[in-house]
């Protein structure tokens, strides 16, 4: 298991803005019956997840996820941070950490996110 590797794949998913495209590149990172959580909302499955990301899309237009820091991990579990804003912005008006739950097959089946830094 390499952290950055499962970070940049869950990044790429949550950066990719055609739904259908989305869709395709969720399933290879996540398990079928995924789950995530962080403060603003709770979801149960891939399918709700890549609407979930699309909802976030529409709230923030334009807006990409970058990393911040390194990942790491141990076990079947990855830590890492990472912001969201406007490209070649130096401070991201959004920022968290989130903690991703791998299966034996490197998909990841359960996300508990956390919220650092929002707008008011």
């Amino acid at each position: 298991m390499d952290p950055t590797h499962v970070a940049d794949q869950y990044l790429q998913v949550w950066n990719t803005t055609d739904p259908e495209a989305r869709a395709t590149v969720a399933t290879a990172v996540f398990a079928d019956d995924v789950s995530y959580v962080d403060p603003l909302m709770a979801v149960t499955g891939r399918e709700a997840l890549v609407e979930a990301i699309g909802a976030v899309h529409g709230q923030f237009p334009g807006f990409t996820f970058r990393p911040a820091g390194p990942a790491d991990g141990h076990h079947d579990q990855v830590r890492f941070g990472w912001e969201l804003g406007p490209e070649g912005t130096a401070e991201a008006p959004v920022a968290g950490f989130d903690v991703a739950v791998l299966d034996a097959s490197g998909r990841i089946v359960a996300v508990h996110g956390f919220l650092d830094r929002v707008p008011v």
